[in-house]
């Protein structure tokens, strides 16, 4: 025989009621957790959106107008014109004599397909190096003038030549080059101001919108902006050379005819 189910009493009921609702809270964190914890989490999301930040500088640097002279292909190939820029160190006894310590030869998309260092006949007396970029370390790996004299002649013979006040280079050097094969920046008549030349950085900056020799040079940035330059104004600069050419040419007959 089951036993009797004996009712429940109403004031237990509540007491359960009551003690149910009395369960205790999760500690709430003090001032210096709660710190902790929004620096943890909020510490993640700085880096992330500094990294954000990182990426989109990166962005903003491919498509700043410096980012013009950087190639935008990989090719080294030799091509019909090239560009050329010379660092120079003093020799001599008062250092105040130049000398070839640096050429840079760069192809028509501004890859670099010469860059050596050079040791010169005589001692360097003064490196220059607050606008040539040229150390003593450097002379260690630095080939022999004559070797790279040779290599240049090889690398420009029958190309156009671009460059910036090209006659400084070529003497440096001890080279010439054939007049209707140089493409002279600093000659260039549209780039005169009232007649007198300009030097490189003017131009960069006025014609690219870039800023070049702030400090040490670079013959690559150098090089690369003369041949932007050139580029750029191809076509007008090759007409008025063919012009010039054809100009001269009937100058010349007119002045055989007049001749008894």
């Amino acid at each position: 025989m089951k036993p009797k189910k004996q009712p429940v009493n109403p004031n237990w009921l509540q007491l359960q009621e009551k003690l149910k609702s009395q369960v205790p809270r999760a500690p709430k964190p003090s001032v210096g957790s709660q710190n902790e914890f929004k620096r943890s989490v909020l510490g993640k999301r700085k880096e992330r959106y500094d990294s954000d930040d990182d990426d989109e500088e990166e962005e903003s640097d491919d498509d700043s107008p410096a980012s013009i002279l950087i190639p935008t292909n990989s090719d080294c190939s030799l091509t019909n014109e090239i560009a050329m820029d010379c660092e120079m160190v003093g020799v001599g006894s008062q250092g105040n004599k130049s000398a070839l310590g640096r050429v840079t030869l760069v192809n028509t998309w501004g890859n670099v397909i010469y860059d050596e260092f050079v040791r010169p006949v005589e001692r360097v007396v003064d490196f220059r190096t607050e606008v040539s970029g040229i150390r003593p370390r450097d002379m260690r790996k630095a080939k022999d003038f004559q070797d790279v004299q040779m290599k240049v002649v090889e690398l420009i013979n029958g190309r156009i030549l671009v460059g910036h006040a090209l006659h400084n280079d070529l003497k440096a050097l001890l080279l010439s080059h054939p007049k209707k094969d140089i493409r002279d920046t600093s000659e260039y008549r549209p780039f005169l101001k009232e007649g007198r030349k300009r030097a490189l950085r003017v131009l960069a900056d006025e014609f690219l919108g870039v800023k070049i020799q702030d400090g040490e040079h670079c013959p690559i940035e150098d090089a690369r902006a003369a041949m932007l330059l050139y580029q750029r104004n191809k076509r007008v600069w090759e007409k008025s050379i063919k012009d010039h050419f054809k100009f001269n040419v009937k100058r010349k007959k007119f002045n055989r005819k007049r001749k008894p």
